[in-house]
């Protein structure tokens, strides 16, 4: 805690404030205010209101989604190393992982993304874009999640042997 004892310059602290003043040297704008940049936002008395009753639902059911999620893949990877324990030959890992996979059930999760994707931007107030007549997107990315299954398994636990067996 410094309250608000000034420390002295580090070496590296030192080379960044001298490469942003040689920055500043040839910059186009030193010198001139910057431009402001208006934001098309204004706090109206229903969003405090809605605030006021705590996390909305597409967000509980958005931490609902990751945290089954979480779960799946906790799950798979200790099935994924107690199947490596248990075959020793990759080509009967490899099948073995491939039938586990298509039969693992995802039915809870699913259901969840599934009401997600069809009442998330009526919940959320999901701007359209008019140029694609689509939701805008989040983060360069798609609101839609894509419902989980054998690929999504395989994809983040592939079926190799080595790669599963407990170190």
């Amino acid at each position: 805690m410094g309250e608000g004892a000034t420390r002295p310059e580090t070496p590296q602290e030192r080379r960044e404030r001298e490469v942003l003043e040689a920055d500043l040297e040839s910059s186009p704008v030193r010198g001139t205010p910057l431009r402001r940049r208006l934001r098309n936002f204004r706090p109206d008395s229903d969003a405090g209101v809605r605030a006021l009753g705590g996390p909305l639902i597409w967000m509980r059911r958005l931490r609902a989604i990751e945290d089954a999620e979480e779960r799946h893949k906790r799950q798979l990877e200790a099935a994924r190393r107690n199947l490596a324990e248990e075959l020793e030959e990759p080509a009967a890992f490899a099948a073995a992982w491939r039938e586990l996979a298509a039969n693992w059930r995802f039915a809870e999760v699913n259901e969840l993304i599934e009401r997600h994707n069809r009442n998330f931007p009526a919940e959320a107030r999901l701007a359209m874009d008019p140029r694609t007549r689509d939701f805008v997107r989040i983060n360069g990315r798609s609101y839609l999640r894509e419902p989980l299954d054998a690929r999504w398994i395989l994809d983040r636990f592939p079926a190799d042997r080595e790669a599963a067996a407990p170190t």
